[in-house]
């Protein structure tokens, strides 16, 4: 249900918080106090059509809030597909904020489109009056009113026809010349073989990236040993000349001996650490090796994943995919020809479920019509004649062989026409009342908003509608603007909308009205400007004897 209604800088509104009840909720006010802009305000929440009229003068922006409450688990896991999550407290809160030549719509912290918006409050609110009566306009929600009348199953048929629209998509993939699948048939054999080859491990890579490390280290240590022996190859020849020039004359000067001594030690250790090196780049020239194989398998892993996917998972699954394309290539012609069988098929199973889905409807639409036609007759439609036709449709839908129409004639003599073509505002809000009436069992939109249902009746025919709202609101949220006493005094919640001015600013009120209260402003409703003591009386019997009918 709608819990609370926040509003800022709305039309006339400067600040209101409206906190709606269960039930029957009613608004009244004097005429121009701005009860219609609470219902604009609500719409605009809900994804309608912005403009910068609707900024209060001398504001920068508007902003509306509304707060849902959401208990229902269905509803839950619905929103939930959409990625929309209640919070702990099962509240849901959409606003919308309307600047000069743009808006942002949120939902809880998330900015989201208007289109997402539309999507989320489908399920949880439906606006009927002067200037949101759409979804009749729509044969699609007649079909839907109708099913949801006669409770008709479409889950076999749907599941049908899902399978047939699936199997002509696949049709339209046999496109291609001989030639063409010759050549896609041969890439994919390739690509097919490629990865075959490879010979892929599950973990592979991780462990080739380890001991890539290690070797690469190798690589180093090898040129550095590298050019050590190079030194050493320069050094050591070196030496051995100044030893044998130092040697020869030693016989002239015997202290030469000790330096012709220390430089054949000198001599003797550069011979070691050369031949020590040389052994050591051998067994470190395995590892190059080692890293050059390393380095080939990591090159070719990396490729594949580059062309195939970016883990070995993914791999595998795209040479899965490629197989079976493989085989479909290799298979074309018995594939497409068992493809059209399958559209045939499917197609045919569909229709003969569409078939008793529409002597479901048929049946049903002859006892929607009554009811409902009985259910206008008490709204004041005393001549009214209403029609729920099945019509049948040259092509298979999702929705099976029909087409609903609701037909009505509002005076007699005249032809039966599609009630969006005859019916004026405030007739399709009745029309609507009418039918919510009907549905109210089995109607999951759990907010019904009613905008000027009163028009053009008055009386029994007044009481009558608030009966009937009275009915919704049992198992409901009904939030209603009325003119009417009749209908005001039904409301579980009376809230009034006040015009005043303030420093020559125009501004418009909400408040929420006890018993006390609410009987005063039915007088104002029976009495008009001049209230009393009898009319006070009338209208305290008026919410005794709605208390009671309720």
């Amino acid at each position: 249900m709608l819990w609370r209604l926040y509003v800022k800088n709305f039309a006339l509104i400067e600040e209101a918080t409206i906190e709606f009840g269960n039930g029957l909720n009613i608004l009244t006010g004097e005429t121009g106090a701005g009860k219609s802009i609470l219902i604009d305000a609500v719409t605009t929440a809900l994804g309608g059509k912005v403009s910068a009229s609707m900024i209060r003068t001398g504001a920068d922006s508007a902003f509306v809030e509304l707060v849902f409450s959401i208990e229902d688990e269905k509803k839950k896991q619905w929103l939930s597909k959409l990625g929309v999550e209640v919070d702990e407290n099962n509240t849901l809160i959409i606003s919308r904020k309307i600047m000069p030549g743009r808006s942002a719509c949120r939902v809880n912290d998330e900015t989201v489109t208007v289109a997402k918006v539309k999507k989320i409050t489908s399920i949880l609110i439906d606006i009927h009056g002067q200037h949101e009566h759409q979804s009749l306009f729509y044969h699609s929600k007649h079909l839907e009113i109708l099913d949801e009348y006669a409770k008709t199953n479409k889950e076999q048929m749907q599941a049908y026809y899902k399978k047939y629209k699936n199997s002509l998509k696949k049709l339209e993939t046999f496109t291609m010349s001989e030639d063409e699948r010759i050549r896609e048939m041969d890439f994919c054999r390739y690509e097919v073989d490629e990865i075959e080859k490879a010979n892929l491990k599950e973990g592979e890579e991780e462990e080739l990236e380890t001991k890539y490390k290690k070797a690469s280290h190798a690589k180093s240590i090898l040129e550095a040993l590298s050019l050590a022996t190079s030194s050493l190859d320069s050094t050591t020849d070196l030496l051995g000349q100044s030893l044998r020039t130092l040697s020869e004359v030693t016989r002239y000067d015997e202290s030469i001996s000790e330096i012709v001594s220390q430089l054949s030690d000198a001599e003797s250790l550069l011979t070691d650490a050369y031949h020590e090196i040389s052994g050591k780049s051998e067994e470190i020239g395995y590892e190059e090796e080692q890293f050059e194989e390393l380095s080939k398998r990591l090159d070719l892993i990396h490729g594949l994943y580059a062309k195939y996917g970016r883990s070995y998972k993914e791999v595998l699954n795209s040479l899965e995919t490629k197989r079976a394309r493989l085989e479909e290539l290799e298979n074309y012609e018995i594939l497409y020809n068992q493809t059209k069988k399958e559209i045939e098929e499917y197609k045919q199973q569909a229709i003969e479920e569409a078939k008793k889905v529409s002597k479901v409807r048929a049946k049903a639409a002859g006892k929607l019509s009554k009811i409902i036609e009985g259910s206008l007759k008490e709204l004041n439609f005393l001549q009214v004649e209403f029609k729920v036709e099945v019509l049948p449709l040259e092509e298979l839908t999702e929705h099976g062989l029909d087409e609903v129409k609701f037909m009505i004639s509002t005076n007699p003599g005249e032809p039966l026409r599609g009630v969006s073509e005859v019916a004026s505002g405030g007739e399709l809000s009745r029309i609507m009342l009418a039918l919510k009436t009907v549905l109210a069992d089995s109607d999951e939109i759990p907010t019904l908003i009613f905008d000027e249902i009163d028009t053009g009746i008055s009386g029994r025919t007044a009481q009558q509608v608030s009966q009937k709202l009275a009915y919704i609101g049992k198992s409901h949220q009904v939030l209603c603007i009325t003119h009417l006493p009749q209908i005001a005094a039904m409301a579980n919640e009376h809230f009034l909308i006040e015009k005043s001015i303030h420093d020559n600013k125009t501004i418009t009120a909400i408040t929420c009205l006890d018993d006390k209260d609410s009987v005063e402003e039915l007088a104002r409703l029976l009495g008009g400007v001049e209230i009393t003591e009898a009319v006070r009386q009338n209208a305290l019997e008026m919410k005794e004897l709605a208390r009671k009918s309720r």
